[in-house]
């Protein structure tokens, strides 16, 4: 018996286990299938991370190192190499590795770290034949930055989210030409600091409402043709361009990792890929938490070490006292507002709730009302887009009497 299993050593699975440790738990196991701790961070060498935990601009490995410092200081346990192939509702693990075989781990408390993956290009159904030269956005980086191999040089990157973007920055600085940036949706997918200093610093051309139509190339990729979509993402004929290119990048969104949240009977939510939280980021399976990217993906990782921050002291809570839950006050949206995290208050205490826009809104009022209809806060935003996630605080008194919380954007008149 362990008393608390966190499944991932990245940000989120380190920072979850030294909150836990400083929570007064002793008992910690961290489960980690890759080499080394440190997740995705390892190969995101760029700089940016870090501004708001640490309040100095770093690199990747340099912000999971802070951590894995820590966790070697603490001396909190972890198996590396050790592949995690079943999670049951009662809290029993199921994992692998080279030295041990298969075996099991009976735990009190387990936190989901696993972070996300990659959309493949398979769920496009791009039209053309399977040439050489196609990759993920995070597999170029991996190669470019772990392995030191250029995947081309005429490059073409499909997705502007904040990977797409940074390897266009990348691809350039190691000499390649990266001829555009696609993006299906009105708006980029990225964060605004990103498009300024991975593309418009480069010259490099974001073309909005615009979508890989063709790949052309039997070997290896010879070109791609685009269209402009319109605002149903329906191709508008007539709109073919072709771009000459030997490699396309795919940056088309990433999916929480969540097929051991499935296998231990947790309810997800449909909009966010994630399991279905309170504020304690406790899922509807008392005693397993979860958090980081395999909860909801998040724009900065300093968010995913506050978050994991939450779950790991609510782990050693629930360890040491037991489960503790007083109201069920489910949360709402509008549609214009895509989701919130959590999605359920189970105290009453105050309450960071983080939520994300679907849309581009501008000079608009977030209201929080209460089942009785009344506003129990409301906040102007100037600009609210889907890239950014955005948080407020609600006050435990603010809880009283309600059983639902509704969060919708109003036009600010």
């Amino acid at each position: 018996m362990t008393d608390l299993v966190i499944i991932g050593g990245g940000p989120a699975g380190m920072s979850a286990a030294i909150a836990a440790y400083k929570s007064g738990l002793r008992d910690i196991l961290i489960l980690e299938r890759d080499s080394a701790l440190g997740g995705i961070l390892q190969q995101c060498i760029h700089n940016g991370f870090g501004l708001h935990k640490f309040g100095e601009e770093l690199t990747g490995p340099e912000y999971a190192w802070k951590y894995e410092r820590q966790i070697h200081e603490l001396k909190i346990p972890y198996k590396l190499n050790t592949m995690v192939l079943d999670v049951s509702d009662d809290k029993v693990i199921t994992a692998t590795n080279t030295e041990e075989g298969i075996f099991q781990i009976k735990a009190k408390a387990i936190i989901l770290a696993m972070g996300c993956r990659e959309r493949p290009r398979g769920a496009l159904n791009i039209a053309g034949s399977r040439p050489a030269g196609i990759y993920s956005a995070g597999t170029a980086q991996k190669y470019v930055n772990i392995k030191g191999y250029m995947p081309g040089k005429e490059v073409v990157i499909l997705g502007s989210g904040d990977i797409g973007l940074i390897m266009a920055r990348r691809m350039t600085l190691e000499g390649a030409n990266v001829k555009a940036v696609c993006e299906i949706m009105p708006y980029s997918g990225g964060l605004p600091r990103n498009i300024r200093q991975c593309l418009d610093d480069f010259n490099i051309p974001l073309k909005l409402s615009h979508t890989v139509t063709q790949v052309h190339g039997k070997e290896r990729v010879e070109g791609v043709t685009i269209s402009q979509v319109d605002e149903k993402r329906n191709v508008i004929a007539g709109t073919e361009e072709y771009i000459p290119c030997d490699t396309l990048l795919l940056s088309v969104g990433l999916i929480p990792e969540n097929e051991l949240t499935k296998t231990a009977g947790i309810d997800l939510d449909r909009v966010t890929g994630g399991a279905y939280t309170d504020q304690n980021r406790q899922t509807s399976v008392e005693g397993i938490f979860a958090c980081g990217n395999v909860l909801h993906v998040h724009d900065l990782v300093d968010y995913v070490s506050e978050e994991a921050e939450i779950a790991g002291k609510s782990a050693a809570e629930y360890i040491q006292n037991g489960a503790s839950k007083d109201v069920s006050i489910k949360i709402n949206t509008d549609g214009k507002i895509r989701y919130t995290v959590p999605q359920l208050v189970t105290q009453k205490k105050d309450v960071s709730v983080f939520f994300r826009v679907g849309n581009v809104y501008d000079n608009v009022v977030l209201k929080v009302k209460n089942s009785a209809s009344e506003v129990v806060y409301s906040k102007k935003m100037l600009k609210a887009v889907p890239a950014t996630m955005e948080s407020v605080t609600i006050k435990a008194q603010a809880l009283e009497g309600t059983d639902e919380l509704f969060f919708e954007l109003e036009e600010n008149k």
